[in-house]
C-alpha cells in the first residue's frame, strides 16, 4: 500500500493534459500496475484467507463482498466491486493510449482501497489475528 500511495501522489501531480511525456506515461503505468497488484493481493490473498478463517463457504465475489461488509471485514462492498472491475479493465482490456483516462479513477479508487484495507486491519486486530 505504501508504494501505491507514493505512485498516487506522483500521478496526482501530473494533472490532465493533451500530451504526456514518456516519463509521465511511465508514472501512470506504474500507478495502474501497483493498483492492480495491491487489489489482487488484498482480495485474493487477504480476504480469501479471512473467508477460510471464518469457515464461510466459497461464494461468488459479489456475494462475498456483501457478506464481508455485513461482518465488518471491509468498509464497502460497492467500492471493492468497483475496484475489482477497474482492475479487470486494466489487466484484460488495457489500451496503452487510454491509460491517462484510467488514472483519475485509479486515484479515486486507490483511496477506497486504502480505506477498506484499514477496515480489514481493524477487524483482524479485534480478533487478535494480527
Amino acid at each position: 500500500m505504501s508504494t501505491l500511495a507514493v505512485s498516487v501522489e506522483k500521478a496526482s501531480g501530473i494533472g490532465k493534459k493533451s500530451f504526456y511525456s514518456f516519463e509521465e506515461m511511465e508514472t501512470f503505468d506504474s500507478l495502474t500496475s501497483k493498483f492492480s497488484r495491491t487489489s489482487d493481493i488484498y482480495v485474493q490473498k487477504v480476504l480469501r484467507s479471512i473467508l477460510e478463517l471464518l469457515h464461510e463457504p466459497v461464494v461468488p465475489f459479489i456475494d462475498w463482498m456483501n457478506k464481508a461488509e455485513k461482518l465488518g471485514v471491509i468498509q464497502s462492498a460497492d467500492s471493492l466491486i468497483s475496484i475489482r472491475d477497474l482492475r479487470n479493465q486494466i489487466v484484460h482490456e488495457y489500451l496503452p493510449e487510454a491509460i491517462q483516462d484510467l488514472v483519475p479513477e485509479v486515484i479515486t479508487l486507490s483511496k477506497k482501497l486504502e480505506e477498506n484495507i484499514a477496515t480489514t486491519r481493524l477487524f483482524l486486530e479485534k480478533r487478535n489475528w494480527l
